[in-house]
């Protein structure tokens, strides 16, 4: 131990204090959705009596209830503030989290854990807006994701292709000849196979990118690398030792935004899901009733109801409000058994 290795891990504290302090706020920013009232005296009045309890500390008690005085005035300053709360899957820093911060600015992202935890939050409220991945140009659709937007009364708002624009990331100061192993999600280690190899690098699967990165930090492994996005860096105080390393530049991952509420005629990209009967020619008569309205499909993909079943989930260019589109919907509605229209939206590309 020396006084180099000291400040190191002061500054890992200091890093994982940042952290833990902004991710109290977002929860007390969401805490607001249980509550009448943002003033809470009987809720302000038990933390302080726990922070007077607390004696197992060098710093004295005083110093603590100023601290946290000023952690609860500046909680409820931003509860205030009215802030939209938009959910994604993963840890923030996670490309989910880079779409829905490029799709609103001023959104507050909470993470889940499961996709399923995204849509059940909207549906009750909790959050204001979902953000899910449902296809990537290198690995194709997301299944899960595709599964629940079947059974889901949300809508869609809006849509975000994200470049995904993988980096090499480390600890600061970290010798890059001694760098033994890259950490990330599986399908980020396979996006990035020919850069691993070529620098006899050791791939590590973890269940998310951004976790990845924040799990080298919070360990302070200075022979791991992880593959994660720039916001990930940020988030995690890490050094990006290079950008860009996937296999393949045109790498893109559509994310769809969920709501309880659509929004009526401000886009040009429309999404419906629809099931036929299991008769020969069925889709093609549908898909023959919007080429004749000369209507662009832009997507289309079969996923799977029940055993021997399919629903179809279709996109397409125009807006539920031209005369066009609206006959187009009606003529194809007697050929199907199930048709849900999810929404008519902007779709943006960054």
């Amino acid at each position: 131990m020396n006084l180099k290795k000291v400040r190191e891990q002061i500054d890992i504290i200091d890093s994982k204090i940042l952290k833990l302090l902004n991710d109290r706020m977002i929860l007390g920013i969401l805490s607001k959705r249980f509550k009448t009232e943002i003033e809470d005296i009987e809720r302000e009045k038990e933390i302080l009596d726990r922070i007077n309890s607390y004696t197992e500390s060098l710093v004295n008690t005083e110093v603590y209830k100023r601290i946290f005085l000023e952690i609860l005035t500046e909680s409820k300053r931003l509860q205030k503030k009215n802030f939209k709360i938009t959910a994604f899957q993963g840890e923030h820093g996670a490309y989910s989290d880079v779409a829905a911060r490029k799709w609103l600015h001023e959104s507050v992202t909470i993470p889940c854990v499961e996709f399923r935890e995204v849509f059940e939050g909207v549906e009750k409220g909790y959050y204001d807006y979902g953000i899910v991945p449902v296809e990537n140009t290198l690995g194709g659709v997301i299944g899960e994701v595709n599964d629940l937007l079947i059974k889901t009364k949300l809508k869609v708002v809006g849509a975000v292709n994200l470049k995904v624009e993988h980096c090499l990331l480390a600890i600061p100061g970290a010798d890059h000849r001694e760098l033994r192993e890259v950490i990330s999600h599986p399908q980020a280690l396979t996006q990035c196979k020919s850069f691993i190899e070529r620098n006899k690098l050791n791939p590590v699967s973890y269940y998310d990118t951004a976790g990845a990165a924040r799990m080298i930090r919070e360990k302070n492994l200075k022979q791991s690398t992880a593959i994660a996005s720039k916001l990930a860096a940020e988030l995690y105080d890490l050094e990006i030792i290079k950008e860009n390393i996937a296999d393949l530049g045109n790498n893109y991952t559509r994310f769809l935004i969920l709501a309880r509420e659509e929004t009526k005629g401000k886009g040009d990209k429309c999404s419906i899901i629809f099931s036929t009967e299991h008769k020969a020619g069925t889709l093609f008569k549908v898909l023959e009733i919007f080429a004749k309205a000369g209507i662009n499909l832009t997507r289309i993909e079969s996923i799977p109801e029940s055993p021997g079943s399919y629903a179809f989930f279709l996109d397409f260019i125009g807006s539920l409000e031209d005369e066009t589109v609206k006959k187009c919907l009606d003529d194809i509605k007697p050929l199907t058994t199930k048709l849900k229209i999810m929404g008519n939206y902007p779709e943006i590309t960054v």
